[in-house]
């Protein structure tokens, strides 16, 4: 609750609400506070004055905020009205809550009158310091707001809840720690109060004493008390008008002020308020909740940034002190030139300074020698000398004359340094090295399965400042083994093609540059298709071959056999199709089967060594692999026949089926690699329909080989839908992604 505080703290004096009162702007004062920003406005812009000219259109009218300055340009701290030009400019304050108010502008209320009840001047007006919304009062005053009791309940348990300790209501000087609580009494008693002031004798005997913390609890659960109407304070507030947004009494309905409103019961507004703010409640509190998340996340970004900070200032500092060093080398091959030069003036001038030291003390000698001789009273005495000294001393002094005082060494050196292409290239030093880039992030909205291909999208995260130069995807291999590149390239979007049916596949993607790798992406779990509708690939046909029904129907221009493909291979698990004879003519014999995408197109299918097939004509069949015909079986087909692939790639096995009935045993053994549905046929026959591949649960599996009838086998996840043209199509469910959604199921 202590983030709570400033909600209960008035913007003027910055103290817990007192008596506090409610504006219509919605924001709260404390009585007294609002009487002491209260402005008197002039007698032209007062409720009485803007009814008669016919603007006003209610009891509270907002000042145009065109007319009003509430703060001068520059901030200053001064407010002023300019358009009213008898209004004093009056200085601002700043509450403690660091809201801009004005200081009283008329005088205080009489000691003796509460801020309610004193006179207000007329033509007051206040302005809201939180929303600068300006008001002028009508005749009521501060009287004609509302007052906000529920503000001051909340306040009242956020300060008990504060308390440290319940006080004595009775004690005189130094309340002491409460010991009881009388409930009927509603007063906190310590031990000598409840002796002296509650003894447990005569009425008082039947009255209740509690703890002090279950009285706490006892008065916030005490009925509430009734708000009476402003206008009418005897009476309770009992209605709310809609309109309005306020409650009312039966008074005020009487006497027409809301007759063409809408009113409701009180207290069904109440519950109907407090049910709205609770559903709003519930919408900040999942803002909030985000944003204590994104605190989280802000916070693991500083300590990101530190690491990165750290990390990097150290490959800085590594890299300036190689320049350093190579730097301090120079420097100090041109440091021993100076302190050459350095030596050599310094011994000039230390010869000099000793020669001149010699000369100095010998000249300093002569003088106080010819003083003493000066201060001699000896007329004869002095004469004999005095030509001598007079000699020597002129003979001292051109000495000195002579170049001695000049300096022999300049305290200049001749050396400058040129450093000016050294400057310019440390000017120029710049970060140019590229880090490796950020960690892609897969789009899970655009990344999908369909059949055996998975469509993978996915970009840079929005906040990165590092290119990426291209991209590295890597899958597993359907069974949880080891990751493989795809793809390398600039793209953000790749699709795989020739993946196994019904396998869970693990794909995750990387960026690099010319600096490195980033980390890899998280793994995302794709599943492909349990079962799926694959048509005739014209592609890799026979040029003979003609197709129809968006390459679903096939049949050819030549007598002789050409081979046909399906576009979808198998390479693991159990699959079956089945394909309709739509024309049978002059009893040809078409071959059905499996082959490797490099078969023989133009002879028989099963003639060479890629493919593996049942021909059959009008009465029997058999068997052949690289021309060689086995098990013949009396059984053939005829127009709208139905035959049957099973390709049991679990145990290596392929089945052929006519009519819902197994055509002869296993055909063929130890089938593996990549296989596709194909057929051969000439110009007398032509299939109708698309081959439809069912991935069969092993249970499914061992019904057919009992042979049962076929037609009663479903593909679990796999809805077929009729078009009005008469041909098929499929729903394609999907098994569950993180991202992807299964596709809609085609019109009828």
């Amino acid at each position: 609750m202590e983030e709570m505080e400033e909600e209960l703290k008035c913007p003027v004096c910055g103290s817990f609400y007192r008596e506090p009162i409610l504006l219509p702007c919605s924001h709260n004062l404390c009585q007294a506070c609002a009487r002491n920003i209260l402005v008197q406005t002039p007698e032209a812009e007062s409720p009485r004055s803007r009814r008669a000219s016919g603007s006003g259109a209610s009891d509270y009218d907002y000042l145009d905020l065109d007319k009003m300055s509430l703060y001068s340009e520059a901030d200053s701290g001064y407010g002023s009205y300019g358009g009213f030009a008898s209004a004093p400019t009056t200085p601002s304050q700043k509450s403690p809550n660091g809201v801009r108010v004005f200081p009283p502008a008329v005088p205080p209320p009489a000691a003796h009158l509460s801020p309610a009840l004193a006179p207000v001047p007329r033509n007051s007006c206040i302005t809201c310091p939180q929303c600068h919304r300006s008001l002028v009062l009508d005749d009521r005053g501060l009287r004609g707001f509302p007052k906000n009791r529920v503000l001051e309940g909340v306040i009242d348990r956020y300060q008990q809840s504060k308390a440290a300790a319940l006080k004595c209501q009775l004690c005189e000087k130094a309340p002491k720690e409460a010991t009881v609580m009388c409930e009927q009494c509603d007063v906190f008693y310590c031990d000598p109060c409840r002796l002296r002031c509650h003894p447990p004798r005569g009425p008082l005997a039947k009255h209740r004493l509690v703890p002090p913390a279950q009285g706490r609890v006892s008065r916030r659960l005490s009925p509430r008390k009734v708000s009476t109407c402003t206008d009418h304070e005897l009476e309770n507030l009992s209605m709310y008008c809609v309109q309005c947004k306020v409650p009312v009494c039966y008074q005020c309905l009487e006497e027409g002020k809301h007759s063409s409103h809408e009113v409701k019961a009180l207290g069904a507004m109440w519950k109907l308020h407090k049910s709205q703010l609770s559903q709003a409640l519930n919408g900040l509190s999942d803002r909030a909740k985000e944003a204590k998340e994104f605190l989280v996340q802000l916070r693991n970004m500083v300590q990101q940034i530190q690491e990165n900070s750290v990390e990097f200032e150290a490959c800085l500092v590594a890299q300036c002190d190689a320049l350093i060093d190579a730097l301090n080398r120079r420097k100090a091959q041109l440091l021993a030139r100076v302190n050459k030069e350095h030596e050599h003036k310094l011994k000039v001038v230390r010869d000099q300074i000793s020669h001149c030291t010699v000369k100095l003390r010998q000249t300093t000698g002569l003088m106080e020698y010819c003083l003493e001789v000066i201060k001699e009273n000896d007329p004869s005495g002095f004469l004999q000398i005095s030509d001598a000294l007079i000699r020597r001393v002129h003979l001292t002094e051109d000495q000195w004359g002579k170049g001695t005082l000049t300096p022999r060494m300049t305290t200049d050196f001749d050396l400058s340094l040129d450093n000016s292409p050294l400057l310019q290239s440390i000017h120029q030093l710049d970060f140019v090295q590229m880090k490796v880039p950020a960690t892609p992030i897969l789009q899970l909205e655009e990344c999908c399965t369909h059949n055996s291909s998975a469509t993978l999208s996915w970009k840079q995260p929005p906040l990165s400042t590092v290119p990426a130069e291209g991209y590295i995807l890597e899958l597993d291999d359907g069974s949880g083994g080891q990751f493989r590149e795809v793809y390398v390239g600039k793209e953000t979007m790749c699709t795989v093609d020739g993946l196994h049916f019904n396998s869970t596949y693990n794909a995750r993607i990387k960026a690099f540059n010319k600096t490195g790798v980033s980390q890899y992406s998280k793994t995302l779990v794709l599943q492909t298709s349990e079962a799926a509708w694959f048509a005739f690939d014209p592609g890799s046909a026979h040029s003979d071959i003609i197709f129809s029904n968006d390459n679903l129907t096939v049949t050819c221009s030549s007598y002789d056999d050409r081979v046909v493909l399906g576009k979808t291979g198998f390479s693991k698990g159990v699959h079956y199709w089945e394909l309709t004879v739509d024309r049978y003519d002059n009893h040809p014999d078409p071959a059905f089967g499996v082959a490797r995408i490099d078969v023989m197109k133009d002879v028989m299918l099963g003639k060479d060594d890629k493919a593996w097939a049942m021909y059959v004509d009008n009465n029997r069949s058999w068997f052949m692999h690289h021309n060689s015909h086995t098990n013949r079986t009396e059984g053939g087909i005829t127009k709208e026949a139905t035959v049957g692939v099973l390709l049991d790639l679990n145990r290596k096995t392929l089945t052929f089926f006519i009519n819902d009935e197994q055509q002869g045993p296993i055909a063929f053994e130890n089938m593996e690699g990549l296989l596709f549905p194909a057929v051969s046929l000439n110009r007398n026959v032509q299939f109708l329909g698309a081959s439809e591949d069912i991935s069969l649960t092993p249970t499914q599996m061992s019904l057919v080989l009992a042979p049962v009838a076929l037609a009663n086998l479903q593909p679990l996840h796999t809805k077929t839908r009729r078009c009005l043209h008469g041909t098929q199509s499929c729903w394609l469910h999907l098994c569950p992604l993180s991202t992807a959604v299964p596709a809609q199921p085609p019109h009828e």
